[in-house]
């Protein structure tokens, strides 16, 4: 199957989960979107909002995931596919193991914290009970671009250049 078949439907539902950290980053959060997909429906979604519940585990994918189990009325994920903005911090991955997610979907890396390719591969772990496949870099620039845009806001503007 041609790349741009096989990126094309991923692209669509990561659109999805920029609009999530859009809402997070509006919100004052860490930009950071996820849905939960199951046969071409949105069946879970969120963003980040440890701030506003004072909960440091209300990241994104923990609040779609818990949507989505709502939703399916079942607390395993079999057949869905977790598009996130970012990569899953060791948290976001482990749920994704318990939830048996098929799939996860990032866009941008983590250096600090990613659990699915850069630090760890949680997902993929064949110590645990399930395994996920893995799908990195799709939209990954724009995910990338409004975590930035989101820090530079916090920093105010770089004045080391100023001089």
């Amino acid at each position: 199957m041609p790349m741009d078949e096989l990126v094309t439907p991923h692209r669509k539902w990561m659109k999805a989960a920029l609009r999530e950290a859009e809402r997070a980053f509006e919100a004052d959060e860490v930009p950071v979107g996820a849905v939960v997909v199951r046969g071409n429906v949105i069946v879970g979604r969120g963003h980040n909002m440890v701030e506003r519940l004072d909960d440091p585990t209300a990241h994104a994918e923990l609040i779609a995931i818990t949507a989505a189990c709502t939703t399916l009325g079942s607390k395993k994920l079999d057949g869905c596919t977790l598009y996130v903005t970012l990569e899953p911090c060791p948290m976001c991955a482990g749920a994704t193991v318990l939830a048996r997610v098929d799939r996860i979907v990032f866009g941008a890396f983590d250096e600090k914290a990613g659990a699915a390719s850069t630090l760890y591969n949680i997902p993929q772990d064949a110590r645990l009970n399930h395994r996920a496949e893995i799908i990195s870099g799709v939209e990954s620039d724009r995910c990338a671009e409004l975590l930035q845009e989101f820090f530079r806001s916090k920093r105010g503007p770089d004045l080391r250049g100023s001089q």
